[in-house]
């Protein structure tokens, strides 16, 4: 142990100790050796109790072992996705926080992390999200409401997304026929003629699809809003899936629509327009596909190539479209055939305040559709003695009374 005066002419003590490789240098507060010697003890064991987990009241704990605490606590309400999000983010914070106590991080802390994430090229979005996750953590310790006034979320730019035109839809879904993941072209189908989001797609199972009724009953959502909402299948994408699930005669109800299963050779396309020939093993219809994005990426690339008139040998500029871009599309199109903006919120699963945000988003959209709302106004006939003077009319003139 080793109590010290940082200068000669300093009459406070202070206290310097390494505890699991993080040194530990802080003043004492006190003029008197003794005190400052138990001082040192007395915050050694704070850190020792919170490092090892152990529960005291009014003890402190280490941000390692709270954030591991948290992440217990929300794993019993946060879907799995969400769940991948908070980890991922933690393992940003961590080497940041994880030797402080949690009463100890203030709010210059926060802002120097913020400086560090946005040096390392993160962008504000991402750094928002991760001092989010900070922020649920020092919340549960009552910490945040002493700093919270002194910490900003960095400006972000509202993406509004790119939807697609019908050229670009056409070379992107000739693409997605190629593709060696026999499952893509339905799903970026399902995605521009339903508008559902990546993982309401990808945990899709057969039991919520009604052919004879010709709905779609969204399984867990992003909200509690677009849990269990019914979709409408139009004829396109209902004859689509009706050719996929004729690839499966002996599905279950609760097999998933989307299963995981492994390719081995590149094949043609048979006559549902679909990849034939591919030697498909390892297949279990009770668990999802994992992802499709290397086969999202090379149809990309491909539906690049015959936009630019290139053959797929040749190097060109990829299609730029997000997956959530469909989604974008089919919101766009929706709009801009003058559905009712309600309707859209109920097909896409918007919450209250979701609806009101996207409404902003997407206010720059459908302006034939405002224009014939005003002219529908315009339209009425407005009676001829409803146009004559009012009576007092001619007692003002010039803004003078008569």
């Amino acid at each position: 142990m080793s109590v010290y005066r940082p200068t000669k002419d300093s009459k406070v003590w202070w206290y310097d100790f390494v505890f699991e490789g993080q040194r530990v240098r802080e003043s004492a507060k006190t003029r008197s050796k003794t005190i400052a010697k138990d001082a040192e003890k007395a915050r050694r064991r704070e850190l020792e109790e919170s490092y090892n987990g152990i529960k005291r009241r009014d003890r402190a704990k280490l941000f390692s072992v709270a954030a591991e605490e948290w992440l217990v606590i929300k794993s019993l309400t946060l879907a799995a996705s969400s769940q991948r999000i908070e980890r991922d983010n933690l393992k940003h914070i961590r080497p940041h926080f994880e030797r402080r106590l949690v009463t100890d991080i203030q709010a210059k802390d926060v802002s120097r992390y913020q400086k560090a994430r946005s040096s390392e090229g993160a962008s504000p979005k991402t750094i928002n999200l991760e001092v989010g996750t900070l922020r649920a953590i020092l919340r549960r310790h009552r910490v945040w409401a002493d700093i919270q006034q002194d910490i900003r979320m960095l400006p972000t730019l509202d993406d509004v997304g790119h939807a697609l035109t019908l050229k670009e839809e056409a070379a992107l879904l000739t693409a997605c026929l190629k593709s060696r993941c026999r499952c893509l072209y339905v799903v970026v189908m399902l995605a521009l003629n339903t508008g559902m989001r990546y993982s309401e797609i990808r945990l899709l199972r057969w039991r919520q699809v009604d052919f004879a009724a010709k709905m779609l009953t969204v399984g867990k959502s992003k909200s509690p809003t677009g849990t269990g909402r019914a979709i409408p299948l139009n004829s396109r994408i209902l004859s689509v899936l009706e050719m996929w699930a004729a690839r499966f005669p002996g599905r279950q109800p609760a097999h998933f629509v989307f299963a995981s299963e492994k390719y081995g050779a590149a094949g043609q396309t048979d006559t549902f327009g679909f990849t034939a020939g591919l030697v498909i093993y390892d297949k279990d219809p009770t668990r999802p596909i994992g992802d499709w994005k290397e086969a999202w990426e090379k149809a990309k690339q491909r539906a690049g190539a015959i936009l630019s008139g290139k053959g797929e040998e040749e190097e060109s500029e990829p299609l730029q479209c997000r997956f959530h871009d469909l989604r974008h599309t089919a919101v766009t199109r929706l709009l801009e055939a003058g559905i009712p903006y309600p309707v859209v919120a109920s097909i896409m699963g918007w919450s209250a305040a979701t609806a009101i945000r996207m409404s902003k988003r997407y206010g720059h959209i459908g302006n034939h559709a405002l224009r014939a709302a005003a002219d529908v106004l315009g339209g009425v006939e407005t009676p001829a003695e409803s146009l004559k003077k009012s009576p007092k009319s001619s007692e003002v003139e010039n803004g003078f009374i008569q």
